[in-house]
């Protein structure tokens, strides 16, 4: 019964558009806010939070090619 789906098809046009925003958002407020915390749990002038901010793009973007890439 598995085999009676349809096949996936690609997401084009707004859709990816709106996809690839969300991760980039999505990934850049949760773990930029988790070195906020950190930051302000261990008394940093804000580097966690610059690390978050950076780590969290680079997973959107990650998470961005895999998805649209196949």
């Amino acid at each position: 019964m598995a085999d009676d789906q349809p096949p996936k098809r690609p997401q084009q046009g707004a859709d990816a558009g709106w996809a690839a925003i969300g991760y980039l958002l999505s990934g850049m407020l949760i773990w930029g806010g988790v070195g906020w915390l950190i930051d302000k749990w261990l008394g940093l002038p804000n580097v966690g939070l610059l690390i978050g901010l950076i780590g969290g793009g680079a997973a959107g973007v990650y998470l961005i090619i895999k998805r649209l890439d196949g």
